[in-house]
Parts: C-alpha cells; structure tokens; sequence
C-alpha cells in the first residue's frame, strides 16, 4: 500500500500549495490513500466544513487535525457527522467526533488512521500511548486491517521518538505533526514502523510557522503583543512523506520525504 501524508496545511497560502501540488503528486505516485493534517488550514487556525470539502475534492481520504481543531466552531456538529475529519484520540470521552477511522481503499485494502495528540507542552489530555495502544490491540495488521497510519501531533521530538519505538511492529508508520518544519530523519525502525519526527508545513516558508514575522519579532524582543498574529501569505511549499508498505505485514517497506513548491529543497 502506497500512503501520502501531507503535513499541516497552514492558511490561504497553504490550501492554494495543496491545490497546487497534491493533483500532480497523486498522478505521479499513484497513493492508494491521501491523508492530510488540516488542523490550521482556516486562516491558521481550526478547519471548517467548507475547506474539508475542497479537500476531498482534491482527493484527499482522511483529514487529521490536532490542538486546533475547535478554534472553528461550526466544525463541531459537522465532526459529528463526518468520520473522515479526525480529531486526536486522546480527548475525554465525550468529545465529539472520533480520533480513527478505517478507510477502504479502491482495490479494497483497509487502513487504520489515527490521530493522537502528545501532551509535553501540549494541552494535558489523557495519556496518547494507552489510548493507540488499545486500538492497535483491537485491530491487527495484516489481520483486520492492511495497515495501520499514526498522525502524532505534538511539540516535543522525543515524545514522538518514544512513541515510535512503542509502537514499532504494531503499526506502519508514525508520522508526526505540529511543529511546522520537515525533519530530515526518515527511517524504518527495525521492527517495520516507518517514522519522521515532523512532515513540515504546507504553507509559506517566510515566515515564522506560518505567521507574518513583524508580530511574533515583537513578543520575542519586546515581550509585548499590538497586534495579532496573521498568516504569511507568500508561495507555500508542501510538504509530507509517501510511505510504502507490505500488505501481507502491514510493516513498511519505504518511506521518503515529498516537498513541492519554493524556498525549501524539493525532493
């Protein structure tokens, strides 16, 4: 199984790399399944029905979030009603909308998407190790499902290191998102999980994140904020991973990074 992930779609300038790139990267490696991070596609925060329609248009299958996922409002009753728009597992019971979901693809081959979010200077929620520990328990690869994709959305690279090595074996791949910059440590564990510590930004890389940099200067120099932070809005780069699998195993058999757009060393 070919997965194309594509790392957080960040604003207007974001969306419009997406819609740039992603038609062109689905023709030329044929992914059996397209999964997105969405979380700051709204003006860099939160997501909306609208955009996750555009999305799918483009054709994305899964959409996957992260500590911005209620910044929108209106996305609340339509996260109920859409099991492909994730939000990360690890939320209390309750929560609306779901943190997995299996998509079948074309050829008929199934794949477990996560989504969890890290806690180590993230918001405190329940503990993401036991809650993709007991879905990965529930749904074995090579059994009920082909493969198994992991979206871990957190700030701290041994958080997701550690993660990796938990699951290594049990799932396909660990990918993880929110810091907004492509690392360059694309490895398969030796047990078969593919991982990289982040698949960058799909936004404008002059930027800070994603955000015009005259704010964010300020506060770092000034320690005082005027103005709120807004989007850079110059030509993004997208960027995210295809990860090949075994689909008798469900382990991995390749992972490479993908990034399309200026500024940043295409690949």
């Amino acid at each position: 199984m070919k997965i194309l992930f594509i790392g957080d779609v960040f604003a207007r300038s974001g969306r419009d790399a997406l819609a740039a790139h992603l038609p062109a990267a689905i023709k030329e490696f044929a992914p059996d399944v397209v999964i997105v991070n969405g979380e700051n596609a709204a003006h860099g925060i939160g997501i909306n029905d609208k955009i996750c329609q555009e999305f799918f248009d483009l054709g994305v299958d899964v959409i996957t979030t992260g500590n911005h996922v209620w910044d929108q409002r209106e996305v609340i009753p339509y996260i109920e009603r859409q099991p492909k728009l994730l939000r990360p597992i690890n939320y209390p019971k309750g929560t609306p909308g779901n943190g997995s979901y299996i998509h079948t693809t074309r050829g008929g081959k199934k794949i477990l998407v996560i989504n969890a979010m890290a806690r180590l200077y993230m918001d405190p929620l329940d503990d993401p190790f036991a809650a993709v520990e007991e879905l990965v328990t529930a749904h074995k690869m090579g059994k009920s499902v082909h493969a198994i994709f992991l979206d871990f959305h957190g700030e701290a690279s041994s958080e997701k290191m550690a993660m990796a090595h938990y699951l290594d074996g049990k799932v396909s791949a660990v990918v993880g998102t929110h810091t907004h910059i492509p690392t360059a440590d694309a490895q398969i564990f030796p047990n078969g999980t593919a991982y990289q510590t982040d698949a960058g930004m799909t936004g404008d890389y002059y930027s800070v994140i994603g955000m015009r940099p005259e704010t964010p200067i300020m506060r770092f120099t000034r320690k005082i904020s005027l103005e709120r932070l807004s989007p850079a809005e110059g030509e993004a780069t997208m960027c995210g991973v295809l990860i090949e699998t075994d689909d008798t195993t469900g382990k991995a058999v390749s992972i490479r990074a993908v990034r399309r757009g200026p500024r940043l060393l295409n690949t």
